[in-house]
């Protein structure tokens, strides 16, 4: 991922809350839990990956597509302005 260490950071943080939060909805889910908990947790789940994907796109994800590891081109083809809306709007 391109980024700051600080941004890659807060998106392991997200993504690590979002792990631990989907365990728990499996878990609520095994104990046979109340519905309104389990889909709150479910939509808690939801938000922490949608901000991790915001993160990321907010970091730099043209620059991820079209670069390799450390700035280097990739050997694919850089991604149209198009196919770049097209993955964001996939977030949504």
């Amino acid at each position: 991922m391109v980024g700051d260490e600080e941004a890659i950071t807060v998106v392991l943080n997200r993504l690590r809350r979002a792990h631990g939060q989907l365990a728990g909805v499996i878990s609520m889910i095994e104990q046979g839990r109340d519905c309104k908990d389990v889909v709150t947790q479910l939509a808690a789940v939801s938000r922490a990956l949608d901000r991790a994907g915001f993160k990321i796109v907010a970091t730099g994800l043209r620059q991820c597509l079209t670069d390799g590891p450390g700035g280097e081109a990739s050997t694919g083809e850089p991604m149209t302005e198009d196919e770049l809306e097209k993955l964001f709007l996939a977030l949504a």
